[in-house]
């Protein structure tokens, strides 16, 4: 054993999916291990098992007697944003429609505009924050989108702003097709193709992109050819779909064999299926169901039908201003129906595969060593904890931050 290893041990419960994408029944399927002990070195896990038979001649760290989880993936961010949406909500909340509300200039126009106008020092100082509210609510990797650009230069500045925030966090970024023009969308959509596209795989500013389906947003053959684009120059993909009406936006993504379709609160059977027998994981977004009372995501419906479900914050300033991987995680148990270990799995591994990644997200050796330490000696605080931060500790590389 070298000086660089640590043995992290007094751990009531260890709990762990298995690596790698779980569907269906397998996502109940938690590894236990009481008075368990963890080695690290190099940012990785080298063995896991009972303190009893760990290694000798070690030096320890001593977690104080509390269960031990992998860190969470937050596969679906909006965290780079400049403005507010409080009027928004306010007006939201006495009745006011949407539609009025984006003609008194608010809706997600107001955020493109501030947005829009912010530098890049600017939105790098806003979401410094935010990042950093999810990471002490468990979250080790984080997706983080554009989209609130609308022009290509907005869009670039949001990405920047997600590089310089990178080298803090676990940063996964993803440029966001979001918002159709009001006049020469056509020409929109070709410009983001053959201009936007290339270039941002060229700088390597995103690891995929996304495009919102929708039918006030893109269609579906308008959001094939902007995915094709992105295959084309080596990015992944990935979609909003079925966010309030299943235009065929699932069954797009699963044709296509996105990383993942996000959203569906308005799936039914057919979509269900689709996800089912693909390779696409459904990522749900209970937040957006408690803030604007949409109908929640079939959660149970999916899983029970064998789909690789993932849990994400959607945190943004519009419909889920949602700051705790932990409280997506809780609110995926309450309104979609998950059981609390179906939501550890889609909080970790599966949300990692939503990424693309399979390096994190179970703690088994060979796994980066991205672990939560709790405040209680029992797992199921996690998932049952509402209103406070059940996370004590938060470790990234086997590193207390």
């Amino acid at each position: 054993m070298t000086g660089a290893e640590t043995l992290f041990t007094n751990i009531s419960q260890l709990v762990t999916p298995a690596p790698g994408v779980q569907r269906g029944a397998a996502m109940r399927d938690l590894t236990v291990i009481p008075d368990a002990a963890v080695l690290v070195s190099g940012g990785v896990i080298r063995w896991v098992g009972p303190r009893a038979d760990a290694p000798g001649m070690v030096q320890e760290h001593d977690l104080g007697g509390v269960a031990v989880v992998p860190g969470l993936t937050d596969p679906h961010t909006h965290a780079v944003w400049a403005g507010d949406r409080l009027a928004d909500f306010e007006a939201r909340i006495s009745g006011v429609p949407y539609e009025e509300i984006l003609a008194r200039g608010g809706g997600i126009r107001s955020s493109m505009r501030a947005t829009g106008a912010a530098g890049v020092e600017e939105l790098v100082a806003l979401a410094r924050p935010r990042l950093e509210a999810l990471r002490t609510s468990g979250a080790t990797t984080v997706e983080v989108k554009s989209g609130y650009g609308l022009d290509f230069d907005a869009e670039l500045r949001m990405l920047y702003a997600i590089r310089e925030l990178q080298s803090e966090l676990q940063l996964v970024p993803t440029l966001l097709i979001h918002v159709p023009p009001t006049e020469g969308r056509a020409e929109y959509v070709q410009a983001v193709c053959h201009d936007l596209i290339p270039g941002v795989a060229r700088e390597r500013l995103a690891t995929a992109v996304d495009v919102f389906t929708e039918r006030e947003a893109f269609t579906v053959d308008e959001t094939r050819a902007i995915l094709q684009a992105a295959r084309v120059h080596g990015l992944q993909t990935k979609l909003h779909a079925d966010q309030f009406h299943a235009i065929g936006g699932t069954e797009l993504g699963c044709e296509l064999g996105a990383l993942s379709v996000d959203h569906l609160e308005a799936s039914g059977p057919a979509q269900i299926a689709a996800l089912a027998a693909s390779n696409t994981v459904a990522t749900i977004l209970p937040g957006v169901t408690l803030h604007l009372g949409l109908p929640a995501a079939p959660g149970r419906a999916l899983i029970d039908a064998g789909a690789a479900v993932a849990v994400g914050t959607d945190l943004n300033p519009g419909s889920s201003p949602v700051f705790s991987a932990g409280l997506a995680l809780a609110l995926a148990v309450r309104l979609c129906r998950l059981t609390p270990a179906e939501a550890l799995t889609a909080s970790t591994v599966n949300a990692a595969v939503a990424l693309g990644l399979s390096d994190r997200g179970a703690l088994t050796p060979g796994q980066r060593a991205d672990f939560l330490a709790l405040h209680s000696p029992d797992w199921r605080d996690l998932p049952y904890t509402l209103g406070a931060n059940p996370v004590q500790s938060v470790f990234v590389g086997g590193t207390s931050v």
